[in-house]
C-alpha cells in the first residue's frame, strides 16, 4: 500500500484529489494538510511515501516545504502540482532543483480536474519504484572507450527514471541522454537523475570529456554533438560540443544529430537506445549508429506514450532488438560488457 499526504491550500483540490485517489486499491490517502507548516508535522507523524505539494500557499509556501525537506535523512517521495503560469513554471524548476522528484500540472479548467486521475496515480506509482541510492561511486575521470546513447521525448522522463536508477556503477561506458526538453529544464533533469543513480549524472557542459560511469543529458537549446578527443599518447575518447545550428525535425537538442557524430568516433563501440516520442528524432540517427557497426535497441510500443521516433527506427531495419522497459539496462550492461 501507498501511502500518501496531500498537500493544498484548496479545499476543492484537496477533496478531488483524496477522491480520485480512492480509486486506486493500492493507494492510501493517510491525511491532508492545506499550508506547509502543517504539512510538515503531518509528515514527521504520518510518515507518508509521497507527497503531493502545491506550491503557492499560505504561511509556508511548497518551495519552502522543499527546503526543509532538503535535511530530512529519507523523505517522501514528492509530486509538486503547478499551474499552467510563467511564475509557477519558475518555481516548478526551482522545486527540481531543491528535490522534489516530478511535477504535474492542474487544468486551468476546473471542471477537466477529475480528467487528471490516470496520471496522477501513474506518477505516484512510478515515483514509489525508484530505489533511494547509497554509496554512489567517485567518477574515475578516465575517458570512455564506450559509450551509451539514449534518445527521449514525449513520455520519456518517466521512462529514463526507471531505466537509469537500474544501470550498475560498474558500467564500462559514458552515457548521453539526449531528451526532447527546453532550455532551464535539463539541469533540473539530471540532478534528479544523478538522486536516483548509481552513476554520476549531470547537464552537458560544451567542451566535457566523456568519462567512464558517467552520464551527460544534452543541454536544452543545443545540439550536443560528439567530437574526437585524442590524449596526448593518441588513445582516441570523446568530448561533447554544443551547437546551435538550426533545430532538426524542430527540436534542438536533436537525438539525430547527436547519434550521428557520436557513429563517427565510437563506431561499433556504442549502444543506442530509442524510448517514447512523437516524431521521427532518431530513426535517421539510429541508421548511422547501425552502419557503423553499433548495437541498437527501442523499446516496446506498449510501455510508451507515444512510439513515433522507435517506429521511425524500425522502419529504417536498423533495430537489433525490440525491448520491453524493464529488460533494457540489463541489456546495455551486457552490450557493454561484451565491447570490453
Amino acid at each position: 500500500m501507498i501511502r500518501v499526504l496531500v498537500i493544498d491550500d484548496s479545499v476543492f483540490m484537496r477533496t478531488v484529489l483524496l477522491d480520485l485517489l480512492k480509486h486506486d486499491s493500492s493507494i492510501e490517502v493517510v491525511g491532508t494538510a492545506e499550508d506547509g507548516k502543517e504539512a510538515l508535522k503531518k509528515i514527521e507523524d504520518l510518515s507518508p511515501d509521497v507527497i503531493t505539494l502545491d506550491i503557492q500557499m499560505p504561511v509556508m509556501n511548497g518551495i519552502e516545504v522543499l527546503e526543509e525537506l532538503s535535511s530530512y535523512e529519507n523523505p517522501p517521495k514528492i509530486l509538486m502540482l503547478s499551474t499552467l503560469t510563467s511564475r509557477d513554471a519558475e518555481l516548478t524548476k526551482k522545486g527540481l532543483d531543491l528535490g522534489a522528484d516530478d511535477f504535474m500540472l492542474k487544468p486551468k479548467n476546473l471542471g477537466k480536474v477529475r480528467g487528471i486521475e490516470q496520471e496522477l496515480i501513474t506518477k505516484i506509482k512510478h515515483l514509489i519504484t525508484i530505489p533511494p541510492v547509497r554509496n554512489k561511486p567517485v567518477s574515475r575521470g578516465i575517458p570512455a572507450d564506450n559509450i551509451v546513447l539514449i534518445g527521449s521525448s514525449a513520455g520519456g522522463p518517466p521512462m529514463l527514471d526507471s531505466l537509469v536508477s537500474s544501470l550498475k556503477g560498474d558500467l564500462n561506458a559514458a552515457v548521453v541522454i539526449t531528451q526532447h526538453m527546453p532550455g532551464g529544464f535539463t539541469a533540473s533533469l539530471a540532478e534528479r537523475l544523478n538522486r536516483i543513480s548509481q552513476l554520476n549524472v549531470k547537464e552537458s557542459e560544451n567542451g566535457d570529456i566523456l568519462h567512464i560511469g558517467k552520464v551527460y543529458v544534452s543541454k536544452g537549446g543545443y545540439h550536443t554533438i560528439i567530437s574526437a578527443n585524442p590524449d596526448h599518447s593518441g588513445r582516441m575518447s570523446g568530448k561533447i560540443t554544443h551547437s546551435k545550428s538550426p533545430p532538426v525535425h524542430a527540436v534542438r537538442p536533436a537525438v539525430d544529430k547527436t547519434f550521428a557524430s557520436a557513429a563517427k568516433v565510437f563506431g561499433s563501440r556504442t549502444v543506442s537506445v530509442i524510448l517514447s516520442g512523437m516524431g521521427s528524432d532518431g530513426g535517421e540517427g539510429m541508421s548511422v549508429l547501425k552502419e557503423s557497426g553499433g548495437r541498437t535497441v527501442v523499446v516496446k510500443e506498449e510501455d510508451c506514450l507515444v512510439y513515433g521516433m522507435a517506429r521511425s527506427a524500425l522502419e529504417r531495419d536498423c533495430v537489433d532488438r525490440v525491448l520491453p522497459l524493464k529488460s533494457i539496462p540489463r541489456e546495455i550492461m551486457k552490450s557493454v560488457a561484451a565491447l570490453e
